[in-house]
């Protein structure tokens, strides 16, 4: 647990989750702070979907209509920063490094990847292709220099470009080095978190329909391997749509049926060695289909926040065990800032919450 305080009235009653709790000591869990939603104006009725957030002050958006929308006061203003002329464009993720720089991927044919290094007041097109095909699903990068992005397959393998210069250029991995893909697999362009990059060679990414599956290089893509997941299967709206790690052993997958929104089952899988192995959450899975996830760094505990249309909800147990958040569905994509202090989620309408620790 840090130093820091909470208010009273976001203290959580031990007693209540303390059978929940084996993760972390129980002393440390009992004093996270309950979550609660601060609903933001973010000054649009786009989509959102794609969140980057910075710091405590400083996020980046992005979704439909075009639009990609950053704030450097804590959400008090969210500024438009669009991209000339790709008003048409869905930017279904973004991923920033600063206040000024950031990069925002467009998923239809042709699929494009721009880059801004002065808050958005300029855009450089930094990768297109409109072969025949092309869907590009999410961007992530491992540093400020190494990242990658992932694609639904094209003839049978999976897209995947990767850049080693901060996104400036980027190079599509060579057909052949690109893995399988099963007859109908894809993965899911929902909320920009279903692919993830580790450190300087690693990347993995999770997938739906008739496979729910884990895909990964260690390699920097000259090999892969994957593994089944716990989740919803056998159908085009089934399987992960999100994947979020803690640490090197201890991560989350979430996702379930979109077309069935409601429904609390094959919802979440965790895993304890790195992602070799998963197991089924079914004792107090999240509250119906959910589209990312993510771990709150340096709290003390494994707390963990997960949105998806129907609503929200935590686990102070790394996933084990989950409860409601208050407030509105409608939530698509989430991002937390690396010190652990504030999260945030965007959806439906412009839809723009946050919470601070």
């Amino acid at each position: 647990m840090t130093g820091r305080s909470f208010p009273a009235f976001f203290l959580i009653a031990a007693a209540v989750f303390s059978p929940a709790v084996s993760a972390a000591p129980q002393s440390a869990a009992s004093r996270l702070p309950a979550p609660s939603w601060q609903i933001q104006k973010s000054g649009t009725e786009a989509s959102l979907r794609g969140i980057s957030v910075v710091d405590e002050n400083t996020a980046w958006a992005s979704g439909s209509q075009g639009t990609v929308l950053r704030t450097v006061d804590g959400g008090k203003s969210w500024i438009p920063a669009a991209v000339p002329g790709m008003a048409r464009t869905d930017f279904r993720d973004i991923e920033a490094f600063d206040a000024g720089t950031a990069l925002v991927m467009g998923i239809g044919r042709p699929a494009k990847i721009f880059r801004t290094e002065d808050g958005g007041a300029d855009w450089t097109e930094v990768y297109s292709s409109d072969s025949p095909g092309i869907f590009l699903d999410a961007l992530a990068f491992a540093d400020k220099r190494v990242g990658w992005a992932v694609g639904d397959p094209i003839d049978g393998r999976f897209v995947l470009l990767r850049t080693d210069d901060g996104g400036r250029t980027w190079r599509e991995l060579p057909f052949d080095l690109r893995p399988a893909a099963r007859e109908g697999q894809g993965c899911f362009a929902a909320s920009g978190t279903c692919l993830i990059a580790q450190g300087a060679s690693g990347a993995l990414f999770c997938t739906g329909g008739p496979a729910a599956r884990l895909i990964r290089t260690a390699d920097g893509g000259a090999s892969w391997t994957s593994v089944e997941l716990p989740l919803l299967s056998g159908q085009p709206s089934f399987g992960a749509f999100g994947i979020a790690f803690l640490d090197g052993k201890n991560g989350l997958a979430v996702g379930g049926d979109y077309r069935n929104e409601p429904a609390a089952r094959g919802n979440a899988a965790i895993t304890s060695d790195g992602g070799t192995t998963w197991t089924a959450v079914e004792t107090r899975p999240p509250a119906g289909f959910r589209e990312c996830a993510a771990f709150v760094p340096k709290t003390g505990a494994a707390l963990a926040l997960t949105v998806g249309p129907t609503g929200s909800d935590y686990s102070l147990d790394g996933g084990r065990t989950w409860a409601p958040i208050p407030g509105p569905g409608g939530w698509h994509g989430l991002g937390v800032s690396p010190d652990g202090r504030c999260a945030w989620a965007v959806g439906k309408g412009g839809l723009i919450g946050r919470i601070r620790f």
